[in-house]
């Protein structure tokens, strides 16, 4: 059987839900790939879990790649700058504390804090570019703009300046029925808003097979 990629959404610290979908639905064996779209961390309760579980993964021989979401740039930017500091205690930092049992951003053992600094902020691949947020295409040279790639909501792609290839992104939850409509479009969007319940057709961690287009969903377990 020939490989496969597989990309994930937003997983915001449900580690259960992350362990679910992968164990039990996808179930890659080796020589496949798993990107994640960031956002890996907080909001959710166990985002230490996360990070033990990709790293159990790849200790598996599973390669297993992620780009940095805003949520990871936040967290990297609270231990030096107040501004940040406010933004992630804001925006779901708190839980992410709680699950290393730590009183601060540099509490948290310096593997995670390396692993978190290492990644990506987009990867390329033969025909999509993995990216968390998007492309800022208004600009002259859409992959310098670091801020755009983390945080922009714009669904413009100029798919002959990224060599006719789409956008998989994250970053803005969208329900399923507008998740599996984007697959037609040059922005595919697979945040189905795993941390959120509550809402209709949210609430679950949504996974991308490439050779496929498959769409997999796992419930949120995590709450």
């Amino acid at each position: 059987m020939s490989s496969r990629t597989f990309v994930i959404g937003d997983i915001h610290g449900c580690s259960a839900t992350l362990r679910r979908l992968v164990d039990a639905r996808l179930r890659p064996a080796s020589g496949d790939r798993i990107c994640l779209l960031g956002d890996l961390i907080d909001r959710g309760p166990d985002s230490r879990g996360v990070l033990d579980y990709i790293f159990e993964l790849r200790e598996r021989g599973l390669q297993v790649t992620s780009v940095r979401g805003n949520h990871e740039e936040m967290f990297l930017q609270a231990g030096d700058d107040h501004f940040y500091q406010s933004l992630w205690n804001a925006n779901g930092g708190q839980p992410t504390l709680e699950s290393f049992q730590a009183d601060g951003p540099g509490d948290i053992p310096r593997p995670y804090r390396d692993f978190l600094e290492s990644l990506p902020l987009y990867i390329l691949l033969d025909d999509f570019v993995v990216v968390h947020a998007g492309l800022n295409f208004a600009t002259p040279y859409p992959f310098e703009d670091t801020s755009a790639m983390l945080w922009t909501r714009s669904g413009y792609v100029d798919r002959q300046r990224i060599g006719g290839r789409r956008l998989i992104c994250g970053h803005t939850p969208v329900s399923r029925a507008m998740l599996e409509d984007s697959l037609k479009y040059n922005k595919i969007m697979l945040d189905n808003g795993c941390v959120f319940g509550g809402l209709p057709e949210m609430g679950s961690l949504a996974a991308l097979e490439l050779g496929s287009m498959n769409v997999y969903y796992q419930e949120n377990i995590d709450r």
